[in-house]
């Protein structure tokens, strides 16, 4: 397949460069600054852009199967980022008439688990209110989505953390799995390129944990 990644410098969005390109895929890497990019590889290409530019996003997605997303804040002060680049790529992605979008998202912008220890539940909502300006930045990106054209997923990992992928975790479409405190990377990206051609996910969002 033909793809684009937006966020190729991020762990998740590095990840998905890496293990697309070890998978044969043609990979098209959209970053602002070409040497933080790690990935290297055979079916590589590097696109420099303003991601706040729709129009000089274009050429990076006419003509692919499927646009992924790695795009987030990675602290309070980024905060809204999210939402205001993805919706660059929507726009984007709906001039060149682009429909899938796997987007990365977090488990608590999904619905609550069913059965969720007490715990959890605990730690879950003193977590959110630490974070509400990420997770309502979040929120709004899913909400922009929810008004677009494309074919989005937004994939839902709790907490992530740096290991190899393992490929094995649980998937849960439309919800959020029990008990899902941890996720690597590595597997987030690993989730994100399985649910490409998977119509089920399709307008959903989709929690991802060990």
């Amino acid at each position: 397949m033909k793809l684009t990644v937006f966020g190729a410098t991020g762990g998740v969005g590095g990840e998905i460069v890496r293990q697309a390109l070890a998978a044969g895929h043609e990979v098209t890497a959209v970053v602002r600054d070409p040497s933080r990019l790690s990935a290297t590889g055979e079916g590589l290409e590097v696109f420099r852009a303003d991601l706040t530019d729709p129009e000089s996003l274009r050429a990076a997605v006419a003509g692919r199967d499927a646009v992924l997303s790695g795009l987030g804040a990675r602290k309070k002060a980024d905060a809204g980022i999210a939402a205001e680049l993805t919706r660059s790529v929507v726009r984007a992605m709906e001039a060149e008439g682009v429909r899938r979008l796997v987007v990365v998202s977090a488990a608590p912008v999904g619905p609550p688990a069913e059965r969720q220890p007490v715990v959890d539940r605990i730690a879950g909502v003193l977590v959110s209110k630490i974070l509400k300006s990420v997770y309502d930045d979040l929120r709004a990106m899913e909400a922009g989505l929810a008004r677009s054209t494309t074919d989005w997923t937004a994939v839902r990992p709790p907490r992530l953390q740096d290991k190899p992928a393992t490929g094995v975790y649980r998937k849960v479409v439309g919800g959020t799995p029990a008990s899902g405190r941890f996720i690597g990377r590595a597997d987030v990206a690993h989730a994100m390129l399985s649910v490409i051609d998977d119509l089920s996910t399709v307008k959903q969002g989709v929690g991802v944990a060990y």
